[in-house]
């Protein structure tokens, strides 16, 4: 079994074919709010309540500087071609002990949607979590009228557990939410 310290820390890129997943810096919050702005409609049903100060410099500082503090770990998609930040994602509650789990949060903005973006992500994500982070269970959650969430989640893998009535407080009400989870020999490892 190889042992893995959590507050060991190593910050740096991810690739995959046509992204990179870099962790936030505040460099990228100019592109990091455009998106969100010009994606506002699209994802406002499927997120929390967005604060006044949500897009604003200083929300995204005290946003990504908590990052990894909380025990999470978030990682931006940019297109290699181009740079462009497309979306995110967050590895949420890392536990380690007897649990060695986490949960997945997504989102991409309304331009780069039906391209396999997010897919190609999590596809990454998942060999992370499983080979560098040492976790034997990632969960996702997805509301269930989001079928294209929850598309993405079972074409990589992971299976529908259940329902969780009332989950998460999503655009101001409490929504009911499936429950999906993928452990490490779902994968073959």
């Amino acid at each position: 079994m190889r042992w893995f310290s959590p507050t060991a820390r190593q910050r740096r890129d991810l690739t995959t074919q046509r992204l990179i997943l870099r962790e936030p810096a505040m460099a990228h919050w100019p592109q990091w709010a455009e998106v969100r702005a010009e994606s506002r409609d699209f994802l406002t049903p499927w997120e929390p309540t967005w604060g006044t100060g949500h897009l604003t410099e200083a929300g995204y500082r005290d946003r990504f500087l908590r990052t990894g503090n909380d025990g999470s770990r978030t990682f931006f998609l940019f297109r290699q071609e181009d740079d462009q930040l497309m979306g995110g994602v967050t590895i949420a509650n890392i536990r380690y002990g007897v649990a060695l789990s986490a949960s997945f949060g997504y989102w991409l903005g309304r331009p780069y949607t039906g391209n396999g973006y997010m897919t190609e992500a999590l596809r990454r994500l998942i060999g992370f979590c499983f080979d560098e982070l040492y976790l034997h269970r990632i969960e996702a959650a997805c509301i269930p009228e989001n079928t294209a969430s929850r598309k993405v989640v079972t074409s990589l893998g992971f299976r529908e557990e259940g329902l969780a009535r009332q989950y998460l407080k999503i655009n101001g009400q409490w929504r009911d939410h499936v429950l999906y989870g993928l452990l490490r020999e779902d994968t073959g490892e």
